[in-house]
């Protein structure tokens, strides 16, 4: 009995790691998201920094002022879908598909 715990605590620990590794790994890749046809273009990290934000010069016009705050609203909204949908497939690669709360580390 107890050389199973030991085996699942041990199991555990490197599932830990790698998740470790893996939220790592997020922060080096990019993902890209956008509005407006391109009018908008974001940069984000693999865990959500923005790192890039491009706008069309046809939006800079003053009285698009509205229609650019919506058009960037909108893109952040792509890309932190885009970094949540690449964020659980890496940790999904980890975890197995077993879906862990936001969050949650191990062992628990």
């Amino acid at each position: 009995m107890f050389g199973n715990m030991g085996q699942m605590m041990k199991q555990a620990k490197e599932m830990q790691t790698k998740m470790a590794e893996t939220e790592a790994r997020l922060e080096t890749l990019e993902v890209d998201g956008g509005s407006g046809n391109g009018l908008i273009a974001i940069t984000a990290s693999g865990k959500g920094t923005i790192k890039t934000l491009k706008i069309d010069p046809a939006l800079l016009d003053p009285q698009e002022g509205e229609v650019l705050e919506d058009l960037i609203v909108a893109a952040l909204h792509d890309v932190q879908s885009k970094v949540d949908d690449l964020t659980a497939e890496e940790m999904g690669k980890v975890t197995g598909g077993l879906k862990l709360p936001k969050g949650m580390k191990l062992p628990f």
